[in-house]
């Protein structure tokens, strides 16, 4: 009898690991789509260059927003602190199946998740090549990171990526 409760007890305390831990992945899991559904939605604004060579950039259009629209931030270098802190025209605020529902500074209550990104110019070429950021966080405090570690906690997700001008 001793060895089965123990059985149970234990097989009880791997469940309960097991749920945490498969709870945990699916939200890694969901953060790191988001994040790399704003960072394919940025990617396709225009950056190239026309036939004659002049370089065409989208300066306007507004990414915070579904559907996208005009009178945004577009591909504008961002302030410095667009990851750190909720900057209008670099953040939305989702809700756990993903729609956007606020592009403020204050996350509206029915947000679970806030995506923030930055762009910069790459220093070695600025009017050609862009250095964008995404990160997703779950809408709650982030502690020291707030104060100017961007770096990614456990149950977020952050990705980067490089856009080029090219011919069209």
């Amino acid at each position: 009898m001793l060895i089965t409760v123990t059985a149970l007890v234990s097989m009880a305390q791997l469940f309960v690991v097991s749920t945490g831990s498969n709870l945990a992945a699916r939200n890694n899991t969901f953060s790191t789509v988001l994040a790399e559904q704003k960072l394919e939605q940025i990617r396709s604004l225009t950056w190239g260059f026309d036939p004659q060579g002049i370089p065409l950039s989208d300066f306007t259009t507004d990414t915070s927003v579904t559907p996208e629209a005009p009178g945004g931030t577009g591909l504008q270098p961002s302030p410095g602190s667009a990851l750190q802190e909720n900057t209008v025209g670099y953040v939305d605020h989702v809700t756990a199946r993903g729609d956007i529902v606020g592009n403020g500074t204050q996350a509206p209550a029915t947000a679970v998740y806030t995506r923030r990104w930055s762009i910069e110019p790459l220093p070695t070429n600025p009017n050609n090549t862009l250095i964008i950021q995404v990160l997703v966080t779950p809408n709650r405090v982030r502690g020291q990171a707030e104060q100017g570690n961007v770096g990614r906690l456990v149950d977020e997700a952050r990705v980067i990526t490089v856009k080029t001008r090219k011919a069209q």
